[in-house]
This record gives C-alpha cells, sequence and structure tokens, in this order.
C-alpha cells in the first residue's frame, strides 16, 4: 500500500511540471496572434479571459476602448455580452428548480399570468423549458423591443400578436422575447426583478463587482468600452444601445475577468470556491440538447468534423474535434462577444469587443481551442474573414439588383401631404409620416426616425438619421378611390392608416 501510494504521489509531482509546461505552450505567442487578427479585422479593442482547470490563466486587454483615444482596454473593462446573457437567465431559473419552487416543465401560464401567444394550444402548452430552447415555433420580431418605446410588461403583451412561423416544437427558431418571458418568472415567483435576482444569486457570489443589467449603470464609470460599428466602409464609435426592455435575452454588462468567473462556475458544475450555488443536475440539463439545429454547407465546410448541432437550455451545443463544446456567442449595436466551454479539457474561453457586426470573436475562440486540443494547420482569423468579405460582396451585390429593378421616371402617386397621418399595427405599434418641406419623415417612437426619399411609384426608402438603423422599404397602398390606406414596412408588417377621429381618440 505504502509502494502505490508513493508511486501515485511520484507521478503527480511528475506530472505537475508537464502540465504547466503543456499550459505555457497553448497561451506561447497568444497575444501576437491577437493583436494581428485585430489589425486585420479592424477591431479597436478586445478583452480575452482563458480558464484551464479551475483558474484564470489568461485575462487581458488589447487595443483601445474607442478609436481616436489613448485609454488601453485591460481585463476589466467593460463590454456588452449581448445574449450570452441568456445563460445567466437559465442559471437564475435552475436556482428556483434546485429550490422546488419551480419545474423546467411547468407551464408558463401557470408562473406568468396574463401570457398569451397567437395559438391558444401553444399558450396552454409551452414549458418553461421551450422559453430557453428556442422551440415555440416563432419568428423573431425583434422590432417589437429593438429601439422600441415599449417596456417588458408591453413587449410581452404584444407577443400574442406575433404569428408563428412554423409548427410549435418542430424545430428550432431563435427567438428572444421567449427569453424575456422566461425572466420575467422570476419576480412573479420571487417578488424580486429578473435584473435584481440576478446581481444578488449570481453576480454578487461570483465578485461579479461591476458587472451589471443595464446600461443605465454605466453612467460614471470609466473603464468602459464605446460600441463600434463598420459604416461606409468605415470603424465609427456610435452611442450604447439600451435594451432595457429585453434584458434576460442580453442586457448583461461584464468584463473579462468576472465573466471567467461565471465560466469557472459553469465548468466545476455549479461550484464556485467550494460553495454550492447550482446543482450539478441542473448544470447538466442546460447543457444537455433539447433541440436539434440543422448544419447547412457553410458549417459542414468550416467544421468538418462537427457531426451534430443542438441548443441546449440557453446554450449552443456541438462536438468538435472530439470534445462537446457548450457556447453562446452575443451581438448588440456595436459590441461582440464569444463564451466557449469544453467541460471534459475544463477549459473555458471568453472574447469581448467593442466592434459590431463582426466574427473575430469566433476566430479568436477556435484559435485558443486548437492550442489547447492540439496544433493544427488552420489560421481561423483568416478563413471567417474571408467568409464575412464575401458575405459584405453578397449583401453589395443584392444591394446593386435592387437598384438596377428600381422603375426610373416614377413619381408618387398624390401629393407629399397626402400620405402623412398615423399607420398602426397591432404587433410593432405607431409609425407617424409628416410632411416636412419637400419632403417626408417616418418616425416610430424615439429612436427612429427617417427621411423619406422617394423610390418609385408609392414606394419610398426610409434613411434612418441613427445610422446604426440602416436604411427601410415604406410602400403605400391606395384604396380604390385613391386615399392611402395602408403603408407596409419592409421586414415588419403593413401599418393600417389610422383616420383623424380614431387618432384623436387613441392620443386622449
Amino acid at each position: 500500500y505504502r509502494n502505490s501510494l508513493s508511486l501515485a504521489l511520484l507521478l503527480v509531482v511528475l506530472a505537475l511540471p508537464q502540465a504547466a509546461a503543456a499550459q505555457a505552450g497553448a497561451l506561447k505567442g497568444l497575444d501576437a496572434t491577437i493583436e494581428r487578427a485585430m489589425r486585420a479585422w479592424g477591431v479597436p479593442g478586445v478583452a480575452v479571459a482563458v480558464v484551464k482547470d479551475g483558474k484564470v490563466v489568461h485575462a487581458r486587454g488589447y487595443g483601445v476602448r474607442e478609436l481616436g483615444k489613448p485609454e488601453q482596454v485591460d481585463e476589466r473593462t467593460l463590454f456588452a455580452i449581448g445574449s450570452t446573457s441568456k445563460a445567466f437567465t437559465a442559471a437564475a431559473l435552475a436556482m428556483l428548480v434546485d429550490e422546488g419552487r419551480i419545474s423546467w416543465d411547468d407551464r408558463v401560464v401557470d408562473r406568468l399570468p396574463g401570457f398569451q401567444l397567437y395559438d391558444p394550444y401553444v399558450t396552454r402548452e409551452i414549458r418553461i423549458r421551450d422559453l430557453l430552447s428556442h422551440s415555440s415555433g416563432l419568428p423573431r420580431g425583434d422590432r417589437l423591443w429593438y429601439a422600441s418605446d415599449f417596456d417588458r410588461a408591453e413587449v410581452l403583451r404584444r407577443v400574442r400578436f406575433l404569428k408563428p412561423a412554423w409548427s410549435f416544437r418542430s424545430r428550432y427558431g431563435y427567438q428572444n422575447i421567449m427569453f424575456l418571458a422566461a425572466g420575467q418568472i422570476i419576480p412573479e415567483v420571487t417578488g424580486k426583478s429578473w435584473d435584481e435576482f440576478v446581481a444578488e444569486r449570481i453576480f454578487t457570489p461570483l465578485g461579479m463587482r461591476e458587472s451589471n443589467t443595464s446600461t443605465t449603470e454605466l453612467r460614471g464609470r470609466s473603464n468602459v468600452a464605446t460600441p463600434h460599428v463598420k459604416l461606409d466602409g468605415q470603424v465609427r464609435p456610435v452611442a450604447w444601445r439600451n435594451i432595457d426592455n429585453i434584458g434576460p435575452a442580453g442586457s448583461i454588462t461584464s468584463n473579462a475577468i468576472e465573466m471567467a468567473q461565471w465560466v469557472r462556475l459553469q465548468l466545476d458544475e455549479g461550484m464556485y470556491d467550494g460553495r454550492r450555488l447550482i446543482s450539478a443536475q441542473q448544470i447538466r440539463e442546460m447543457h444537455a440538447p433539447q433541440i436539434v439545429m440543422p448544419m447547412d454547407d457553410q458549417t459542414r465546410e468550416l467544421y468538418p468534423e462537427t457531426h451534430f448541432l443542438a441548443y441546449g437550455l440557453a446554450w449552443f451545443l456541438r462536438d468538435y474535434r472530439g470534445r462537446k463544446l457548450v457556447g453562446h456567442g452575443g451581438a448588440i449595436d456595436g459590441m461582440r462577444a464569444e463564451v466557449m466551454l469544453v467541460p471534459e479539457e475544463k477549459l473555458g474561453i471568453i472574447v469581448l469587443t467593442n466592434l459590431g457586426g463582426t466574427s473575430f470573436p469566433v476566430a479568436i475562440v477556435y484559435t485558443i481551442l486548437d492550442r489547447y486540443l492540439g496544433p493544427r494547420d488552420k489560421d481561423w482569423s483568416a478563413l471567417l474573414l474571408e467568409q464575412q468579405k464575401a458575405t459584405e460582396k453578397r449583401a453589395a451585390e443584392r444591394w446593386r439588383q435592387r437598384e438596377e429593378q428600381r422603375a426610373q421616371g416614377t413619381s408618387p402617386s398624390l401629393p407629399l401631404a397626402a400620405y402623412a397621418g398615423t399607420y398602426a399595427d397591432s404587433l410593432y405599434g405607431e409609425v407617424r409620416i409628416a410632411a416636412e418641406g419637400d419632403r417626408l419623415v417616418a418616425r416610430a417612437g424615439s429612436n427612429f426616425t427617417g427621411d423619406l426619399e422617394h423610390w418609385h411609384h408609392d414606394t419610398f426608402l426610409a434613411r434612418w438619421r441613427d445610422p446604426v438603423l440602416g436604411r427601410t422599404f415604406l410602400t403605400f397602398r391606395l384604396s380604390a378611390d385613391g386615399r392611402v390606406e395602408a403603408v407596409a414596412v419592409e421586414g415588419l408588417a403593413e401599418f393600417g392608416r389610422v383616420r383623424e377621429s380614431a387618432a384623436a381618440s387613441t392620443s386622449r
């Protein structure tokens, strides 16, 4: 027995330097690799953290918080983490499952009074598990909340008007509003808001002192990254977008070192520094496939080792080089994040950037993965950058084709003033069209204000004054007697014209 024990101790001692050497090898030259990729992608700033075997082995910032300013990004610089917030909502609910206060398979209507979807059967049968696994059958409907003035309660009230795109539980379909519904179960059960519960039960025990659930909490803080987007080929700083109205789906702000503590909790199956916050059973349930995801040709080409894609409870799941990956990305105006776990390797990676619309964080994640899983001749940054440029080229080609199809020499059917008025949709609310001088101006809430340029016939192009919002086609429909009846907003719905008497009644 003594000889066996001595041999075991000797093997452990011998393994320690080997493990340290492997760790150093995986991280060797990483800084230079990240900085080189940043230059190629035009990323202003990034923060990266790596967790291995329960320890934070790398946490660093690169680049600047805002282009044109000297302040550097470090491991404590705050970024929006976007939809990686969803896993915090699932974890909060897992705590309530552990306490016996809810079950994953509780009917939503039993936990969220007043909850209603378009289909009465789905309203009655949808479960908490369905909310967290994108199996509701609903399309995204993101303009209901994005840059809108509706609060959480109003977003949830209006979702009853969102028509299903396919059958309930028949396929995966990403859906932010269902995560809002999941988060709103928390105050119904606990009496505390989603924000309060996440701060008290997750941020505080993990020591995530700077992390928060609202951009309103960034006021007065200095170490904060500025969002950036690429407009007309140039990377430009833009304002933070407040998305409190969809908070449980994506409003958390955090930094690399604090997100590393969150990753430690996940990799240690709910334990953190010797304290259990979530049961191992519930961590495994969140990391288990709930619905199968289709794999397209582009994914097969990029990841030939991947055999399955699935979604758990707020986590994307796949296999890669013989290991199970548990991860999620996040994106909101001017920010992009990626969190990846490799439970078998006790490995976690966090990448936070202040440039939106980029696959750069994915490239860094897979670069680090390959450093730990074994070197290979694959330049993820070059591959994904080439893919992104091809996507941008296709978008430019589609716009060119749209311009070619534009009918020349047409004019609006009516004087511009005839198009002015209020148009309403039960789901998305109101669009107000006003004649201002020699042009029309469209307004939808406090964020969407666009100048209308005549395109052809009764179609106008709205160029939104907030450049992040881009441009949208509006097509007016006339009745048989030549009056304007409705306006179709491309990608949303047809908004019916509200007659003056009805509009006045509504305003009162």
